[in-house]
């Protein structure tokens, strides 16, 4: 499944993969399910949405400065892909960030995210640190050699409804990315 957004945005918002009752099911990441709530209700408060809620994927939703895509391109069993799942679809999405040329940052819905990120910059042909930078929610990596990256704990139920998450930490991301997006 492809990810969606203004062709011109400079923030690249990462997940895992298509929800298999949201994305999977409405053609549209993180449409139709709890982690979209939150997601672009975010998004709506910090600017870069024109509504709150994104429920069919022709449901007027619009992004502004942003662009929404996932690591792994289907719905994977119990929510945790393969590494064969992971590596098969990273040239998709290698080649989806070779048509937004104005990116700057990179928000990373949680470990997952990062680690295919990361993956991201070794596929354009930037080196990986050693140590690899560390996973974190609001955790920052920008050594100027390719895109920023900014960790956001995922927006799952499992983060929401026991606090891990708040909808003022995820809306701060947002804010944080924008600023580092210039």
């Amino acid at each position: 499944m492809p990810g969606f957004g203004d062709a011109r945005a400079r923030v690249l918002i990462l997940g895992l993969a298509p929800a298999a009752h949201g994305g999977n099911r409405t053609g549209r990441v993180f449409t139709g399910d709890r982690s979209g709530d939150w997601l672009f209700g975010s998004l709506h408060r910090t600017g870069f949405a024109n509504q709150p809620t994104s429920v069919t994927a022709d449901d007027g939703l619009e992004l502004r400065d942003a662009w929404v895509t996932a690591a792994v391109r289907c719905a994977p069993p119990a929510n945790k892909p393969t590494p064969q799942e992971r590596d098969t679809c990273l040239p998709w999405a290698v080649a989806e960030l070779g048509f937004l040329r104005r990116l700057r940052v990179v928000v990373c819905l949680g470990a997952f995210a990062w680690d295919a990120a990361l993956r991201l910059r070794a596929a354009a042909g930037v080196a990986v640190p050693r140590p690899r930078p560390p996973f974190g929610h609001e955790a920052h990596f920008d050594d100027g050699a390719w895109l920023g990256l900014l960790g956001c704990f995922h927006p799952s139920q499992q983060n929401t409804f026991t606090g891990k998450l708040t909808e003022p930490m995820l809306d701060a991301v947002f804010a944080r990315a924008r600023a580092l997006a210039g």
